[in-house]
Protein backbone atom coordinates (compact mmCIF):
# COMPACT_ATOMS: atom_id res chain seq x y z
CA UNK A 1 0.00 0.00 0.00
CA UNK A 2 2.85 2.38 0.88
CA UNK A 3 4.49 1.64 -2.47
CA UNK A 4 1.25 2.39 -4.33
CA UNK A 5 0.81 5.64 -2.36
CA UNK A 6 4.41 6.63 -3.04
CA UNK A 7 3.99 5.88 -6.74
CA UNK A 8 0.79 7.96 -6.77
CA UNK A 9 2.59 10.92 -5.15
CA UNK A 10 5.46 10.68 -7.62
CA UNK A 11 3.04 10.60 -10.56
CA UNK A 12 1.12 13.60 -9.25
CA UNK A 13 4.41 15.43 -8.66
CA UNK A 14 5.57 14.65 -12.20
CA UNK A 15 2.27 15.81 -13.73
CA UNK A 16 2.34 19.02 -11.66
CA UNK A 17 5.94 19.73 -12.59
CA UNK A 18 5.25 18.97 -16.24
CA UNK A 19 2.26 21.31 -16.26
CA UNK A 20 4.29 24.01 -14.53
CA UNK A 21 7.04 23.69 -17.10
CA UNK A 22 4.54 24.05 -19.92
CA UNK A 23 2.43 26.73 -18.23
CA UNK A 24 1.73 29.88 -20.19
CA UNK A 25 4.60 31.98 -18.89
CA UNK A 26 3.68 34.83 -21.24
CA UNK A 27 1.22 35.97 -18.56
CA UNK A 28 4.32 37.49 -16.95
CA UNK A 29 4.33 40.09 -19.72
CA UNK A 30 0.77 41.22 -19.01
CA UNK A 31 0.58 40.69 -15.25
CA UNK A 32 4.02 41.43 -13.85
CA UNK A 33 6.25 43.28 -16.31
CA UNK A 34 5.25 46.81 -15.27
CA UNK A 35 6.03 46.07 -11.62
CA UNK A 36 9.26 44.29 -12.56
CA UNK A 37 10.50 47.26 -14.60
CA UNK A 38 9.48 49.86 -12.02
CA UNK A 39 11.32 47.97 -9.32
CA UNK A 40 14.38 47.50 -11.54
CA UNK A 41 14.51 51.22 -12.38
CA UNK A 42 14.65 52.01 -8.67
CA UNK A 43 17.21 49.35 -7.81
CA UNK A 44 19.49 50.22 -10.72
CA UNK A 45 18.91 53.99 -10.42
CA UNK A 46 17.93 54.32 -14.07
CA UNK A 47 15.88 57.44 -14.89
CA UNK A 48 14.03 56.12 -17.93
CA UNK A 49 13.45 53.12 -20.15
CA UNK A 50 11.35 52.31 -23.21
CA UNK A 51 10.36 48.74 -24.04
CA UNK A 52 8.72 47.16 -27.07
CA UNK A 53 7.75 43.53 -27.66
CA UNK A 54 6.41 42.32 -31.00
CA UNK A 55 5.04 38.84 -31.63
CA UNK A 56 3.45 37.34 -34.72
CA UNK A 57 3.48 40.67 -36.59
CA UNK A 58 1.73 42.50 -33.79
CA UNK A 59 2.88 44.80 -31.01
CA UNK A 60 2.30 42.99 -27.72
CA UNK A 61 3.69 45.75 -25.52
CA UNK A 62 5.10 49.20 -26.16
CA UNK A 63 5.60 51.57 -23.28
CA UNK A 64 7.83 54.20 -21.71
CA UNK A 65 8.75 54.10 -18.02
CA UNK A 66 10.40 56.65 -15.78
CA UNK A 67 11.63 60.09 -16.78
CA UNK A 68 13.71 61.70 -19.51
CA UNK A 69 16.02 63.59 -17.17
CA UNK A 70 16.88 63.30 -13.50
CA UNK A 71 15.10 65.90 -11.38
CA UNK A 72 12.49 66.80 -14.00
CA UNK A 73 8.98 65.31 -14.15
CA UNK A 74 8.93 64.71 -17.92
CA UNK A 75 7.88 61.07 -18.49
CA UNK A 76 9.33 58.81 -21.16
CA UNK A 77 6.77 57.87 -23.81
CA UNK A 78 6.83 55.58 -26.85
CA UNK A 79 8.10 58.41 -29.08
CA UNK A 80 10.90 59.60 -26.78
CA UNK A 81 14.32 59.41 -28.40
CA UNK A 82 17.29 57.48 -27.00
CA UNK A 83 20.68 56.98 -28.60
CA UNK A 84 20.86 53.33 -29.68
CA UNK A 85 24.66 53.12 -30.04
CA UNK A 86 25.89 50.04 -31.87
CA UNK A 87 22.38 48.96 -32.80
CA UNK A 88 23.11 51.43 -35.60
CA UNK A 89 25.35 48.76 -37.15
CA UNK A 90 22.43 46.59 -38.25
CA UNK A 91 21.02 49.55 -40.21
CA UNK A 92 24.36 50.11 -41.93
CA UNK A 93 24.83 46.42 -42.76
CA UNK A 94 21.26 46.15 -44.02
CA UNK A 95 21.69 49.23 -46.21
CA UNK A 96 24.78 47.72 -47.85
CA UNK A 97 23.02 44.36 -48.27
CA UNK A 98 20.15 46.26 -49.95
CA UNK A 99 22.62 47.85 -52.36
CA UNK A 100 23.92 44.37 -53.14
CA UNK A 101 20.37 43.09 -53.72
CA UNK A 102 19.91 45.97 -56.18
CA UNK A 103 23.21 45.12 -57.95
CA UNK A 104 24.88 48.38 -56.87
CA UNK A 105 27.77 46.63 -55.14
CA UNK A 106 28.94 43.24 -53.94
CA UNK A 107 29.76 42.48 -50.32
CA UNK A 108 32.57 40.26 -51.58
CA UNK A 109 34.26 42.93 -53.68
CA UNK A 110 37.43 44.49 -52.32
CA UNK A 111 37.04 47.72 -50.39
CA UNK A 112 39.59 49.39 -52.67
CA UNK A 113 37.22 49.01 -55.62
CA UNK A 114 34.97 51.60 -53.99
CA UNK A 115 37.49 53.49 -51.83
CA UNK A 116 40.80 53.37 -53.74
CA UNK A 117 42.64 55.24 -50.98
CA UNK A 118 41.74 52.59 -48.37
CA UNK A 119 44.85 51.08 -46.78
CA UNK A 120 45.81 49.06 -43.73
CA UNK A 121 49.14 48.77 -41.95
CA UNK A 122 49.09 45.13 -43.05
CA UNK A 123 49.47 45.85 -46.76
CA UNK A 124 48.06 42.48 -47.84
CA UNK A 125 44.99 42.94 -45.63
CA UNK A 126 44.39 46.41 -47.07
CA UNK A 127 44.55 45.07 -50.61
CA UNK A 128 42.38 42.01 -49.96
CA UNK A 129 39.81 43.28 -47.44
CA UNK A 130 36.24 43.03 -48.70
CA UNK A 131 33.08 44.89 -47.75
CA UNK A 132 32.04 41.76 -45.86
CA UNK A 133 35.26 41.87 -43.81
CA UNK A 134 34.40 45.40 -42.68
CA UNK A 135 30.92 44.34 -41.57
CA UNK A 136 31.91 41.29 -39.55
CA UNK A 137 34.97 42.55 -37.64
CA UNK A 138 37.70 40.32 -39.05
CA UNK A 139 40.41 42.76 -40.13
CA UNK A 140 42.71 41.56 -37.34
CA UNK A 141 42.19 44.33 -34.79
CA UNK A 142 41.56 43.76 -31.11
CA UNK A 143 38.07 44.65 -29.88
CA UNK A 144 37.74 48.45 -29.54
CA UNK A 145 41.30 48.95 -30.79
CA UNK A 146 41.82 52.59 -31.76
CA UNK A 147 38.54 53.81 -30.30
CA UNK A 148 40.10 56.31 -27.87
CA UNK A 149 41.35 58.07 -31.00
CA UNK A 150 38.10 57.67 -32.95
CA UNK A 151 35.30 57.93 -30.37
CA UNK A 152 33.77 61.30 -29.41
CA UNK A 153 36.62 63.23 -31.06
CA UNK A 154 36.96 65.94 -33.69
CA UNK A 155 38.16 63.57 -36.42
CA UNK A 156 36.17 63.55 -39.65
CA UNK A 157 35.14 60.31 -41.32
CA UNK A 158 37.95 60.72 -43.86
CA UNK A 159 40.37 61.22 -40.95
CA UNK A 160 39.15 58.02 -39.30
CA UNK A 161 39.61 55.95 -42.47
CA UNK A 162 43.09 57.37 -42.94
CA UNK A 163 44.08 56.72 -39.33
CA UNK A 164 42.64 53.20 -39.45
CA UNK A 165 45.27 52.59 -42.13
CA UNK A 166 47.98 53.53 -39.61
CA UNK A 167 46.72 51.27 -36.82
CA UNK A 168 48.88 48.17 -36.28
CA UNK A 169 46.59 45.14 -36.11
CA UNK A 170 46.93 42.86 -33.09
CA UNK A 171 46.24 39.68 -35.06
CA UNK A 172 46.86 38.41 -38.59
CA UNK A 173 44.16 39.25 -41.16
CA UNK A 174 40.97 37.13 -40.87
CA UNK A 175 42.31 34.98 -38.03
CA UNK A 176 40.52 36.56 -35.04
CA UNK A 177 37.25 38.34 -34.45
CA UNK A 178 37.77 41.85 -33.03
CA UNK A 179 34.99 44.43 -32.75
CA UNK A 180 36.11 47.39 -34.90
CA UNK A 181 33.96 50.53 -34.96
CA UNK A 182 36.18 52.27 -37.50
CA UNK A 183 35.63 49.39 -39.93
CA UNK A 184 31.86 50.01 -39.79
CA UNK A 185 32.47 53.69 -40.41
CA UNK A 186 34.49 52.71 -43.49
CA UNK A 187 31.67 50.44 -44.64
CA UNK A 188 29.19 53.29 -44.25
CA UNK A 189 31.42 55.53 -46.36
CA UNK A 190 31.02 53.09 -49.25
CA UNK A 191 27.43 54.30 -49.59
CA UNK A 192 28.20 57.78 -51.00
CA UNK A 193 30.67 56.17 -53.43
CA UNK A 194 27.98 53.81 -54.71
CA UNK A 195 24.67 55.60 -54.15
CA UNK A 196 25.87 59.18 -54.51
CA UNK A 197 24.37 60.18 -51.15
CA UNK A 198 25.84 60.51 -47.66
CA UNK A 199 25.22 57.57 -45.33
CA UNK A 200 22.75 59.57 -43.22
CA UNK A 201 20.69 60.61 -46.26
CA UNK A 202 20.60 57.12 -47.77
CA UNK A 203 19.63 55.49 -44.46
CA UNK A 204 16.77 57.94 -44.09
CA UNK A 205 15.51 57.56 -47.65
CA UNK A 206 15.99 53.79 -47.99
CA UNK A 207 14.99 52.61 -44.50
CA UNK A 208 13.64 55.24 -42.09
CA UNK A 209 11.10 56.90 -44.39
CA UNK A 210 9.68 53.72 -46.04
CA UNK A 211 9.26 52.08 -42.63
CA UNK A 212 7.59 55.18 -41.16
CA UNK A 213 10.41 55.84 -38.68
CA UNK A 214 9.64 59.55 -38.82
CA UNK A 215 11.26 60.55 -35.52
CA UNK A 216 14.51 58.60 -35.89
CA UNK A 217 17.71 60.62 -36.30
CA UNK A 218 20.86 59.40 -38.05
CA UNK A 219 23.31 61.89 -36.56
CA UNK A 220 24.18 62.59 -32.94
CA UNK A 221 24.37 66.35 -33.56
CA UNK A 222 20.62 66.44 -34.20
CA UNK A 223 19.50 64.84 -30.94
CA UNK A 224 19.83 67.93 -28.70
CA UNK A 225 17.49 69.77 -31.09
CA UNK A 226 14.67 67.27 -30.61
CA UNK A 227 11.80 68.24 -28.32
CA UNK A 228 10.98 64.69 -27.19
CA UNK A 229 14.34 63.28 -26.16
CA UNK A 230 15.97 61.71 -23.15
CA UNK A 231 19.12 63.05 -21.51
CA UNK A 232 22.11 60.72 -21.01
CA UNK A 233 23.16 59.84 -17.45
CA UNK A 234 26.07 58.20 -15.66
CA UNK A 235 27.52 57.97 -12.15
CA UNK A 236 30.11 60.46 -10.94
CA UNK A 237 33.34 59.39 -9.27
CA UNK A 238 31.64 59.72 -5.87
CA UNK A 239 28.61 57.62 -6.90
CA UNK A 240 26.06 60.32 -7.73
CA UNK A 241 23.77 59.84 -10.72
CA UNK A 242 24.10 62.84 -13.00
CA UNK A 243 23.08 64.04 -16.47
CA UNK A 244 26.03 64.30 -18.87
CA UNK A 245 26.58 65.93 -22.28
CA UNK A 246 25.52 64.10 -25.42
CA UNK A 247 28.45 62.39 -27.09
CA UNK A 248 29.26 63.62 -30.58
CA UNK A 249 30.16 60.58 -32.66
CA UNK A 250 29.17 61.61 -36.17
CA UNK A 251 32.75 60.88 -37.22
CA UNK A 252 31.78 57.25 -36.53
CA UNK A 253 28.11 57.68 -37.43
CA UNK A 254 27.54 54.40 -39.35
CA UNK A 255 28.88 52.53 -36.31
CA UNK A 256 26.74 54.12 -33.59
CA UNK A 257 25.10 57.54 -34.06
CA UNK A 258 21.40 56.74 -34.55
CA UNK A 259 18.78 57.92 -32.03
CA UNK A 260 15.35 56.31 -32.06
CA UNK A 261 12.25 55.56 -29.99
CA UNK A 262 10.31 52.46 -28.97
CA UNK A 263 7.64 53.31 -31.55
CA UNK A 264 10.06 53.73 -34.44
CA UNK A 265 12.15 50.71 -33.46
CA UNK A 266 8.99 48.59 -33.41
CA UNK A 267 8.59 49.34 -37.13
CA UNK A 268 12.17 48.28 -37.80
CA UNK A 269 11.77 45.02 -35.88
CA UNK A 270 8.36 44.23 -37.40
CA UNK A 271 9.78 44.64 -40.91
CA UNK A 272 12.80 42.45 -40.16
CA UNK A 273 10.57 39.70 -38.81
CA UNK A 274 8.24 39.97 -41.82
CA UNK A 275 10.95 39.38 -44.43
CA UNK A 276 11.26 43.10 -45.10
CA UNK A 277 7.57 43.74 -45.83
CA UNK A 278 5.33 46.50 -44.52
CA UNK A 279 1.85 45.38 -45.43
CA UNK A 280 2.15 44.39 -49.08
CA UNK A 281 5.18 46.61 -49.73
CA UNK A 282 8.62 45.01 -49.92
CA UNK A 283 10.67 47.75 -48.26
CA UNK A 284 13.79 45.68 -47.56
CA UNK A 285 14.66 42.81 -49.93
CA UNK A 286 14.41 39.48 -48.15
CA UNK A 287 17.81 38.51 -49.53
CA UNK A 288 19.32 41.55 -47.81
CA UNK A 289 17.89 40.54 -44.45
CA UNK A 290 19.11 36.97 -44.82
CA UNK A 291 22.58 38.19 -45.85
CA UNK A 292 22.98 40.02 -42.54
CA UNK A 293 22.00 36.90 -40.55
CA UNK A 294 24.44 34.52 -42.18
CA UNK A 295 27.19 33.61 -39.69
CA UNK A 296 30.63 34.93 -40.64
CA UNK A 297 32.80 34.62 -37.53
CA UNK A 298 33.07 32.73 -34.27
CA UNK A 299 32.99 35.20 -31.39
CA UNK A 300 33.20 32.60 -28.62
CA UNK A 301 30.96 31.24 -25.86
CA UNK A 302 28.33 33.17 -23.97
CA UNK A 303 27.78 32.07 -20.37
CA UNK A 304 24.33 32.85 -18.96
CA UNK A 305 23.29 33.25 -15.35
CA UNK A 306 20.88 30.37 -15.89
CA UNK A 307 23.80 28.01 -16.49
CA UNK A 308 23.54 27.92 -20.28
CA UNK A 309 26.88 28.09 -22.12
CA UNK A 310 26.04 28.93 -25.73
CA UNK A 311 27.98 29.62 -28.88
CA UNK A 312 28.11 33.19 -30.12
CA UNK A 313 28.67 34.05 -33.78
CA UNK A 314 28.66 37.28 -35.74
CA UNK A 315 26.83 37.98 -38.97
CA UNK A 316 26.77 41.43 -40.55
CA UNK A 317 25.85 43.95 -37.86
CA UNK A 318 24.24 41.22 -35.72
CA UNK A 319 25.37 38.73 -33.09
CA UNK A 320 23.92 35.24 -33.56
CA UNK A 321 23.38 33.04 -30.53
CA UNK A 322 21.80 29.72 -29.65
CA UNK A 323 19.51 29.92 -26.62
CA UNK A 324 17.57 26.82 -25.55
CA UNK A 325 17.29 25.69 -29.19
CA UNK A 326 16.16 29.12 -30.35
CA UNK A 327 18.36 31.04 -32.79
CA UNK A 328 18.66 34.62 -31.63
CA UNK A 329 19.69 37.56 -33.83
CA UNK A 330 20.72 40.30 -31.46
CA UNK A 331 22.90 43.29 -30.65
CA UNK A 332 23.53 45.64 -27.75
CA UNK A 333 24.45 49.29 -28.03
CA UNK A 334 26.28 51.64 -25.70
CA UNK A 335 27.40 55.26 -25.92
CA UNK A 336 27.91 57.89 -23.20
CA UNK A 337 24.80 57.77 -21.02
CA UNK A 338 22.88 55.14 -22.98
CA UNK A 339 22.55 51.35 -23.23
CA UNK A 340 20.17 49.50 -25.53
CA UNK A 341 19.27 46.04 -26.77
CA UNK A 342 17.53 44.66 -29.88
CA UNK A 343 16.74 40.93 -30.02
CA UNK A 344 15.01 38.88 -32.71
CA UNK A 345 13.92 35.24 -32.57
CA UNK A 346 12.80 34.74 -36.18
CA UNK A 347 11.54 31.18 -35.70
CA UNK A 348 9.20 32.47 -32.99
CA UNK A 349 8.37 35.72 -34.84
CA UNK A 350 9.41 37.52 -31.67
CA UNK A 351 11.23 40.82 -31.31
CA UNK A 352 12.33 42.81 -28.24
CA UNK A 353 13.61 46.40 -28.02
CA UNK A 354 14.94 47.91 -24.78
CA UNK A 355 16.25 51.49 -24.54
CA UNK A 356 17.74 53.06 -21.39
CA UNK A 357 19.27 56.45 -20.58
CA UNK A 358 22.19 55.47 -18.34
CA UNK A 359 25.41 53.69 -19.24
CA UNK A 360 25.65 51.96 -15.85
CA UNK A 361 22.93 49.30 -15.82
CA UNK A 362 22.18 45.73 -16.82
CA UNK A 363 18.41 46.15 -17.05
CA UNK A 364 18.60 46.07 -20.83
CA UNK A 365 20.18 42.61 -20.58
CA UNK A 366 18.19 41.20 -17.66
CA UNK A 367 14.91 42.25 -19.22
CA UNK A 368 15.79 40.62 -22.53
CA UNK A 369 16.35 37.22 -20.92
CA UNK A 370 13.30 37.61 -18.68
CA UNK A 371 11.05 38.22 -21.69
CA UNK A 372 12.64 35.45 -23.77
CA UNK A 373 12.27 32.98 -20.91
CA UNK A 374 8.60 33.92 -20.57
CA UNK A 375 7.94 33.19 -24.25
CA UNK A 376 10.09 30.06 -24.27
CA UNK A 377 8.36 28.58 -21.23
CA UNK A 378 11.40 28.81 -18.98
CA UNK A 379 11.10 29.33 -15.24
CA UNK A 380 11.26 32.80 -13.70
CA UNK A 381 14.79 33.69 -12.51
CA UNK A 382 14.72 37.40 -11.61
CA UNK A 383 17.76 38.26 -13.72
CA UNK A 384 17.68 41.88 -12.61
CA UNK A 385 18.47 41.00 -8.99
CA UNK A 386 21.11 38.47 -10.04
CA UNK A 387 22.83 40.96 -12.34
CA UNK A 388 22.55 43.65 -9.67
CA UNK A 389 24.25 41.45 -7.09
CA UNK A 390 27.16 40.85 -9.46
CA UNK A 391 27.28 44.53 -10.38
CA UNK A 392 27.43 45.64 -6.74
CA UNK A 393 30.18 43.12 -5.96
CA UNK A 394 32.28 44.39 -8.84
CA UNK A 395 31.51 48.03 -8.05
CA UNK A 396 32.45 47.49 -4.40
CA UNK A 397 35.83 46.03 -5.40
CA UNK A 398 36.47 48.95 -7.74
CA UNK A 399 35.46 51.45 -5.06
CA UNK A 400 37.79 49.81 -2.56
CA UNK A 401 40.71 50.07 -4.99
CA UNK A 402 39.82 53.68 -5.74
CA UNK A 403 39.49 54.47 -2.04
CA UNK A 404 43.03 53.25 -1.42
CA UNK A 405 44.28 55.52 -4.19
CA UNK A 406 42.38 58.48 -2.73
CA UNK A 407 43.77 57.70 0.72
CA UNK A 408 47.24 57.78 -0.81
CA UNK A 409 46.47 61.23 -2.23
CA UNK A 410 45.73 62.48 1.30
CA UNK A 411 49.32 61.66 2.26
CA UNK A 412 50.46 64.47 -0.08
CA UNK A 413 53.30 62.38 -1.42
CA UNK A 414 55.63 64.34 -3.62
CA UNK A 415 56.47 63.19 -7.13
CA UNK A 416 59.99 61.92 -7.79
CA UNK A 417 60.84 65.02 -9.83
CA UNK A 418 59.75 68.68 -9.64
CA UNK A 419 56.22 68.95 -10.99
CA UNK A 420 57.45 71.12 -13.87
CA UNK A 421 59.52 68.18 -15.14
CA UNK A 422 56.32 66.39 -16.20
CA UNK A 423 54.89 69.32 -18.14
CA UNK A 424 55.31 69.81 -21.86
CA UNK A 425 54.18 68.39 -25.17
CA UNK A 426 53.88 64.64 -25.79
CA UNK A 427 53.00 62.68 -28.90
CA UNK A 428 51.82 59.24 -29.91
CA UNK A 429 52.51 58.09 -33.46
CA UNK A 430 48.92 56.93 -33.90
CA UNK A 431 46.85 59.35 -31.81
CA UNK A 432 48.73 62.62 -32.27
CA UNK A 433 49.74 65.19 -29.67
CA UNK A 434 48.91 65.83 -26.02
CA UNK A 435 50.06 68.56 -23.62
CA UNK A 436 50.62 68.53 -19.87
CA UNK A 437 50.43 71.76 -17.93
CA UNK A 438 50.86 72.56 -14.23
CA UNK A 439 47.82 73.31 -12.12
CA UNK A 440 47.38 74.03 -8.44
CA UNK A 441 48.69 71.99 -5.49
CA UNK A 442 51.17 70.00 -7.59
CA UNK A 443 48.36 68.81 -9.86
CA UNK A 444 48.76 68.40 -13.61
CA UNK A 445 46.27 68.89 -16.41
CA UNK A 446 46.38 66.86 -19.61
CA UNK A 447 44.70 67.93 -22.86
CA UNK A 448 44.47 65.92 -26.06
CA UNK A 449 44.64 67.14 -29.67
CA UNK A 450 41.54 65.30 -30.89
CA UNK A 451 39.49 65.77 -27.69
CA UNK A 452 39.25 69.58 -27.59
CA UNK A 453 36.63 69.67 -24.82
CA UNK A 454 37.87 66.82 -22.63
CA UNK A 455 40.75 67.12 -20.14
CA UNK A 456 42.32 64.92 -17.49
CA UNK A 457 43.37 65.95 -13.97
CA UNK A 458 46.49 64.25 -12.60
CA UNK A 459 47.29 64.14 -8.87
CA UNK A 460 50.60 62.75 -7.54
CA UNK A 461 50.65 59.36 -5.84
CA UNK A 462 54.36 59.52 -5.13
CA UNK A 463 57.20 58.46 -7.38
CA UNK A 464 56.23 58.91 -11.02
CA UNK A 465 52.62 57.76 -10.69
CA UNK A 466 49.57 60.02 -10.87
CA UNK A 467 45.91 59.43 -10.07
CA UNK A 468 43.81 60.47 -13.07
CA UNK A 469 40.20 61.61 -13.41
CA UNK A 470 38.70 62.64 -16.73
CA UNK A 471 36.22 65.43 -17.34
CA UNK A 472 34.42 62.94 -19.59
CA UNK A 473 33.19 60.43 -17.01
CA UNK A 474 32.87 57.68 -19.64
CA UNK A 475 36.66 57.53 -19.82
CA UNK A 476 36.82 56.30 -16.25
CA UNK A 477 39.57 56.68 -13.64
CA UNK A 478 43.14 55.51 -13.94
CA UNK A 479 46.73 55.63 -12.76
CA UNK A 480 49.19 57.02 -15.29
CA UNK A 481 52.85 56.05 -14.84
CA UNK A 482 55.51 58.35 -16.29
CA UNK A 483 58.77 56.84 -17.48
CA UNK A 484 61.95 58.58 -16.32
CA UNK A 485 65.41 57.97 -17.74
CA UNK A 486 68.56 59.71 -16.49
CA UNK A 487 66.49 62.11 -14.42
CA UNK A 488 64.32 63.16 -17.39
CA UNK A 489 60.69 62.32 -18.15
CA UNK A 490 60.59 60.49 -21.47
CA UNK A 491 57.00 59.20 -21.76
CA UNK A 492 53.67 58.50 -20.08
CA UNK A 493 51.28 55.59 -20.48
CA UNK A 494 47.66 56.67 -21.01
CA UNK A 495 44.81 54.23 -20.35
CA UNK A 496 41.07 54.96 -20.53
CA UNK A 497 38.13 52.76 -19.49
CA UNK A 498 37.78 49.39 -21.22
CA UNK A 499 34.32 50.58 -22.32
CA UNK A 500 36.20 52.86 -24.75
CA UNK A 501 39.43 50.96 -25.47
CA UNK A 502 41.20 48.06 -23.80
CA UNK A 503 44.78 48.85 -24.74
CA UNK A 504 47.05 51.66 -23.52
CA UNK A 505 48.79 54.48 -25.43
CA UNK A 506 52.38 55.48 -24.86
CA UNK A 507 52.90 59.21 -25.38
CA UNK A 508 56.55 60.21 -25.74
CA UNK A 509 57.73 63.57 -24.53
CA UNK A 510 58.95 65.85 -27.31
Amino acid sequence: MKKILLLFIVCISFITTSRAQHADRTKFIKDSLDLYISRALTNWRVPGIAVCIVKDNKIVLIKGYGIKELGLPNPVDVNTLFMIGSNTKAFTATALAMLQANNKLSLDEKVTKYIPEFKLDNKFAGQEATVRDLLCHRLGFQTFQGDFTFYNTNLTRADVIKKLGELKATYPFRTKWGYTNAAFLTAGELIPRVAGKPWEVYIKEAIFAPLGMTNTLALSKDLPKSLNRTVPHTFTNDGRLTPIPYCQIDGLAPAGAISSSASDMSKWVLALLNNGKVGNRQVIPQTAIMATREPQDIVGSQFHLNGENNFELYGLGWFIQDYFNHRLIMHDGGVNGYLSSVTLSPQDNLGIVILTNTDQNRIYEALRWEILDAYFGRGYRNYSDAYLKNYKTQASAEQQTDRKLRDTLLLNLKPALPISAYTGKYSNSFYGSMTVTQGENNDLEMRFEHHPIMFAKLQPLGGNRFYVTFSDLALGKAVFPFTVQNGRVTSVKVKVADFIERGAYEFKKD
